[in-house]
């Protein structure tokens, strides 16, 4: 469902240091698949890529057989729109918008019936223990609830893929359990994919697959 082919990227000016160099994977549906590895190395840039926030200088990403690095940026953004949910680390949450409207904006972007949002978005917010939160706004939540928010926003319109970046950072050991067991519940349910990176290896453990990245590229973990 999933496939990246020799992705490379490189950051700066005169000497442009490479982050990633030659990533390869390939991810079924119904998959988890989680990313270790040392800071700065790259996992969220990779990230990035395969959601098309970002172009790779080499190497290709394909999602359900469309080839995301060749299209525009209006293209990509209704790809990363309607099938790819992305639980950020910064949360991006809009903070004019109380919780509900934070967590129904992927179902208003693509014009979800009022009453069938609603539903949705009240059932999200039930899974992640924020029912009694729907008014509230962001500046009003500690951080483990406002990391709660932004899985409940890339959960709702049922994603082909979902995309994790150190979901359960700010989480306590508790509710780090039954957000990543929330996760994989999900993305089997869809009969999508999902991609976690993370530094727990209690949350790397909840997957099918780990993989460690380097500055060699992808390699299973042992």
């Amino acid at each position: 469902m999933l496939s990246i082919r020799g992705l490379h990227k490189s950051y700066g000016g005169a000497r442009p240091r490479q982050l990633l160099r030659d990533v390869s994977l390939e991810v079924r549906r119904g998959e988890y698949v989680a990313i270790v590895g040392e800071s700065g190395v790259g996992k969220s840039t990779l990230l990035n890529l395969i959601a098309g926030l970002d172009l790779p200088d080499g190497g290709s990403v394909a999602l359900d057989g469309t080839e995301l690095t060749s299209l525009d940026d209006d293209a990509r953004t209704l790809v990363r729109r309607g099938r790819i949910g992305f639980v950020f680390q910064a949360f991006h949450l809009l903070p004019h918008l109380t919780v509900s409207q934070n967590v129904a904006l992927p179902l208003a972007l693509d014009g979800t019936d009022p009453a069938a949002m609603a539903e949705r978005v009240g059932a999200m917010l039930a899974a992640v223990g924020l029912a009694a939160a729907t008014d509230v706004y962001p500046r009003e939540l500690s951080g483990g609830e406002l990391q709660r928010v932004a899985i409940a926003r890339a959960l709702v319109h049922r994603p082909l893929l979902v995309l994790a970046d150190e979901p359960t950072g700010n989480l306590d050991a508790d509710t780090a359990v039954q957000i990543l067991d929330l996760l994989r519940e999900q993305v089997k349910a869809n009969g999508g994919a999902g991609i976690l990176v993370t530094h727990s290896a209690a949350a790397a453990a909840t997957a099918d697959r780990v993989l460690a990245l380097t500055s060699g590229g992808l390699r299973a973990r042992t």
